[in-house]
């Protein structure tokens, strides 16, 4: 099989390639562009073949586009010499034999992209280049670009007869027993008894809810997952056993009638409409009248898609006016009068250059990868974590490696495939330092973990530094305005060491002023944040200490449980396992940072300092309704912060903790409840609803 290419490797390519244009003859020059455009043929029929044949694709999307793109945009400079079988002029590959084979009335062509308002203008334009004065600036029609498998449905006198999948555009598979399973598909439509013949055409599509549900199945099984809601759409589909299509939770989405479309229906989004009235579920519609309306509805969507029930991966965007899109016309492959607007790729593939190692508060050794910076996710990355060495060994990533990028809303861009077959012939695995990069300590890697970490301790600068900017964070002590960059600095020029130093820069007012770009008033804000943190909670001060294996959470568990940090700091592990959510580790951890010396120096030195909480108001919880069940709250919640919901358990007497485990009593679920939905279903924990938790805590 072919190996695949990234467009990244071809711009390599591109440069020898122009190079022998300039100094050698014309049949080498074609030779050498002809042999590129091989390349990138070979390595997207492989990948046609395993996305629209075996559902089992080895790119993402966005990576398929950069491969298409790449050979188009060399068939465009180089028309004469596009080879005959190049994909850009097919839709997919030949159907598996295993169906039968029909023959489509219309070929199911696909549709060209854009990815950006430049090109989405240009899209327009040339619609309009086509258009005589009287019909330029037409509107157009924006439908949600669904992520499932294309298929026809053809229907006589209102009677479902079959359905064909897209195949390689001209020919499909006969799907029609597993097609009737759909249960929001139709089998009789009455509305449409006078039409001898409709051919309607859609997406049938697996809801996120519905494909969580069948993995989660799977893994209890000890079956194989699917990796995606496309995946699973179309591999049911694709069961020779209609039973078990049956027991998958698809659905059909309409966008388009292809025959037998009643003739005073002019529009796209009229021929929509008609659908929706006559039985079908068709997804969201709106008619725009030029770019910068098209441009906000494209935003606003993309802005809601994690909402929406159904992965989609962009907008669809037509001409509304069906007699202009007869009068448009085709490419080979595509409507002149469609296109796709693409969100921004969440997954790409770029060079990693190197793999650099830092040092974390607790004294994790991380490493981050440098990569060749490339757009992803709508944002430009050029770093990415690779979490622990453990990590690294599972990828089998190394310095020079080709890998697919991921990044989707806000979260932190991730490795999540190796090209091994485009590796650099002097690659190295990649080695665990044996010393720490900042301070030259010994790293260990403990037993069964793979996390290394450095054991300098307090005395590693970067775990200094670390723990400062831990100290002052928002859900820590709230300094405003002493950011990590002013930490570091001060730490720099000696007037911070440990987190009690900060309650000593006042003696220091003159210095800070004199640093580069820190003036007088914005000191005097600095030392004004520093002052309001001193009165504080107990469980932010804990939080703030930056205990390793004590989050948010877990400090609420312990001051809610010892009232006092006296008294935390004197118990014993026996003692602190008696609090919520505290395991055998994280006792073991905290017992030693409260004995340690340096600790309690810095502990004494804060509270001398001013640092002070509100008594901590504990809740007697015997004979409480909820006394001896934990709690665990997760999603989004309506009615209130999670703060609240959490105080409103506990003072019914439950305890509430941040994981889920067989102890537990109840998982409170709000809105996109993620992986501890899943865990308290397979620990068979019960879950509750926001209705049922506001009535028992009496809000409703």
């Amino acid at each position: 099989m072919t190996d695949p290419i990234s467009p990244l490797t071809s711009k390599n390519i591109n440069k020898d390639i122009n190079k022998d244009i300039n100094t050698a003859n014309p049949i080498k020059n074609n030779d050498a562009i002809v042999t590129q455009m091989r390349t990138f043929i070979d390595a997207l029929k492989q990948h046609n073949y395993a996305y629209y044949v075996l559902d089992s694709p080895i790119l993402e999307d966005s990576e398929y586009d950069q491969l298409r793109r790449s050979l188009l945009a060399l068939e465009e400079q180089y028309p004469d010499l596009v080879q005959p079988d190049s994909p850009i002029n097919q839709v997919g590959d030949m159907p598996l034999s295993a169906f039968t084979q029909v023959t489509h009335d219309i070929p199911m062509l696909s549709l060209g992209n854009v990815f950006d308002y430049d090109e989405l203008h240009g899209f327009m334009r040339r619609v309009n280049d086509r258009l005589n004065d009287a019909q330029k600036n037409p509107e157009y029609e924006m439908e949600l670009k669904l992520d499932g498998l294309a298929v026809s449905l053809k229907y006589a006198h209102g009677k479902f007869i079959q359905a064909v999948t897209r195949g390689d555009g001209q020919t499909g598979e006969d799907i029609t027993q597993n097609a009737k399973t759909i249960r929001n598909l139709p089998l009789w439509l009455a509305a449409a008894s006078d039409i001898p013949l409709l051919e309607v055409r859609g997406e049938v599509l697996m809801p996120k809810a519905g494909f969580e549900r069948l993995n989660r199945l799977a893994e209890e099984k000890g079956d194989k997952t699917f990796a995606n809601p496309r995946n699973a759409a179309a591999g049911s589909l694709r069961q020779l056993d209609p039973a078990i299509a049956a027991s998958r939770p698809l659905a059909f989405y309409c966008y388009s009638v292809n025959q037998g479309l009643p003739e005073h229906i002019k529009t796209q989004s009229a021929a929509l409409a008609w659908l929706k009235t006559i039985g079908f579920t068709v997804s969201a519609v709106e008619v725009v009248q030029n770019p910068r309306e098209a441009q906000a509805y494209y935003e606003s969507t993309k802005e809601a898609r994690s909402e929406l029930p159904f992965e989609i991966d962009g907008m669809v965007i037509k001409v509304n006016s069906l007699a202009l899109q007869q009068q448009l016309g085709f490419l080979s492959r595509e409507p002149r009068w469609a296109t796709a607007y693409k969100f921004p790729a969440e997954t790409v593939m770029t060079r990693l250059h190197a793999i650099e190692w830092q040092v974390g508060r607790t004294g994790a050794i991380t490493p981050v990868g440098k990569l060749e910076p490339v757009k992803v996710g709508g944002v430009t990355v050029s770093n990415v974590t690779l979490h622990n060495f453990g990590e690294i060994q599972r990828l089998d990533v190394r310095a020079g490696d080709m890998v697919s990028v991921h990044r989707a809303g806000d979260v932190i861009p991730k490795v999540t495939r190796v090209w091994t077959d485009q590796r650099p012939e002097n690659s190295e695995p990649v080695t665990l330092p044996s010393t720490c990069p900042v301070c030259d300590s010994p790293v260990v890697l403990p037993k069964d973990e793979a996390l290394a970490r450095c054991t300098g301790g307090l005395f590693c600068p970067a775990q200094q530094v670390e723990a400062l900017i831990h100290f002052v964070s928002r859900r820590a002590m709230d300094i405003d305005g002493l950011g990590a960059s002013w930490l570091i600095s001060f730490f720099e020029h000696g007037l911070v060491k440990t987190v009690a130093d900060i309650y000593q820069l006042h003696n220091h007012q003159e210095e800070l002023i004199t640093l580069e770009k820190l003036g007088e008033k914005s000191v005097q804000n600095i030392l004004s944040a520093i002052e309001a943190s001193k009165h504080t909670t107990l469980a932010r001060f804990i939080y703030a200490l930056g205990i390793r294996g004590v989050g948010e959470t877990t400090a609420q568990n312990l001051a809610q449980q010892f009232g006092d940090l006296d008294s935390l700091m004197a118990a014993d592990i026996d003692k602190l396992l008696q609090t919520p959510d505290v395991g055998t580790i994280t006792a073991e951890l905290a017992y030693k940072f409260f004995r340690a010396p340096h600790n309690i120096e810095v502990i004494t030195a804060l509270r001398e300092a001013g640092v002070h909480w509100d008594k901590v108001e504990q809740v007697a919880s015997e004979g409480l309704p909820l006394d001896g069940q934990t709690w665990v709250i997760t999603g989004a919640l309506d009615s209130m912060a999670r703060d609240e919901a959490k105080a409103k358990l506990q003072a019914l007497g439950a305890k509430v903790s941040g994981s889920i485990s067989a102890k537990t009593t109840t998982l409170l679920a709000g809105d996109k409840a993620g992986s501890k939905m899943a865990k308290a279903e397979k620990l068979g924990v019960k879950v509750v609803g926001e209705d049922e938790f506001l009535a028992l805590v009496g809000e409703k």
